[in-house]
């Protein structure tokens, strides 16, 4: 983990605010002009990633001798999202998938991936959609492995994965076909033998990166698990995995306020008849940062009572993306109907917010289960 902890010491030269700062800067220089084209899906912007990268947003979280802190990583993706939805969500996969490698006892892999993952030199995301599913019941693991001398053989196919392309990589689970448990492992998508396939039209966020993937007996060596098992490495991520989500719900949040002050001064005087006003959503977004900064400071957290207040604030992030994106459509009226209007799409990437895993329903059953 050498390496990894020296990343992050370099990282921490700078105050949080700083990194968060840049981020915001970048993000209204570059970003802003790209945002209609990665939700139309004309624009994946992979250089944008990469600047977000080279001032810090993608290694502030990485364990730093033992303990990790995800308050920067999730300032930093709300300021992205405060511009761009698609992506804030982009910024997640990222960060989800230097976490895997902070995370991983693999030292081969950590040396190899951690600066080039947490610097954004290479860029990648996460397949743990179908796992995450599987291990609460919801649907089975589509990915299955058998052992082999020095790694496994995979087989399967994933529906969507996000945040990748040629040169990508992103994390993964499959189950062993001996009955002995799951693997989690990185996923190179320049293998010959890993095919990408475009996905059908979205609602909003086209520009992601989003593919279905599909395994012919790749060959997945040792130097590329992460965990095995993967039980108690998920386990061990799992919170992390879900805060992180929260940077995502921040910034459209207080875009959506942004977006109701804006029209404040020609529809103020019939706006106020409206039940919920911007001064309701400043409360309730600074109520959610509060939480959410709470517990990203001990993502390690292995209490119960910790991880169902880590799955009730996803929860309401999620619902709360929803309810500022439809209060900020109604305050806008008519305008916030055209397709020229961020309202709209602050709208469809408000419900993506809902439903990325773990989606609403699933928190809910979580919630009831544990």
């Amino acid at each position: 983990m050498g390496s990894l902890a020296f990343s992050r010491a370099d990282i921490l030269d700078q105050p949080a605010p700083s990194i968060a700062g840049e981020v915001a800067r970048i993000a209204r220089e570059q970003l802003a002009p790209l945002a209609a084209g990665i939700d139309d899906g004309s624009v994946y912007p992979a250089e944008v990633l990469r600047k977000f990268g080279e001032v810090g947003a993608w290694g502030s979280h990485v364990p730093h001798e033992g303990p990790a802190d995800l308050r920067c990583a999730i300032q930093a993706m709300a300021a992205i999202g405060e511009v761009c939805g698609g992506t804030a969500f982009m910024a997640w996969c990222q960060n989800t998938l230097v976490w895997y490698a902070a995370n991983s006892t693999n030292m081969k892999l950590a040396k190899r991936f951690g600066d080039a993952f947490s610097t954004g030199r290479v860029l990648g995301g996460t397949g743990l959609s179908n796992p995450m599913k599987s291990f609460f019941g919801i649907e089975k693991l589509k990915l299955k492995g058998r052992k082999v001398e020095g790694g496994y053989i995979v087989r399967g196919a994933l529906p969507w994965v996000s945040n990748l392309g040629p040169d990508h990589y992103f994390g993964t689970i499959f189950e062993r076909e001996d009955d002995q448990g799951t693997v989690m492992f990185l996923a190179d998508c320049s293998d010959p033998a890993i095919t990408l396939t475009p996905c059908k039209p979205f609602l909003a966020m086209d520009g992601t990166g989003t593919y279905g993937v599909q395994f012919r007996d790749v060959f997945v060596p040792d130097e590329l698990i992460l965990a095995d098992p993967a039980a108690p490495f998920v386990k061990k991520i799992r919170a992390g995995f879900i805060l992180l989500q929260a940077g995502m719900a921040l910034g459209v949040i207080r875009d959506c306020i942004n977006i109701m002050d804006e029209v404040d001064a020609p529809l103020g005087h019939i706006n106020r008849y409206l039940p919920q006003q911007p001064v309701d959503f400043r409360a309730l977004a600074a109520e959610l940062e509060s939480e959410t900064m709470a517990l990203a400071r001990d993502p390690y957290n292995e209490e119960e009572t910790y991880w169902r207040k880590v799955i009730a604030l996803r929860l309401r992030a999620g619902e709360a993306s929803v309810a500022a994106a439809h209060a900020a459509m109604l305050h806008c009226g008519a305008r916030g109907y055209l397709k020229s209007h961020r309202a709209q799409r602050r709208l469809r990437e408000a419900y993506f917010v809902a439903i990325v895993t773990p989606a609403t329903k699933q928190l809910r059953k979580m919630l009831a289960d544990s």
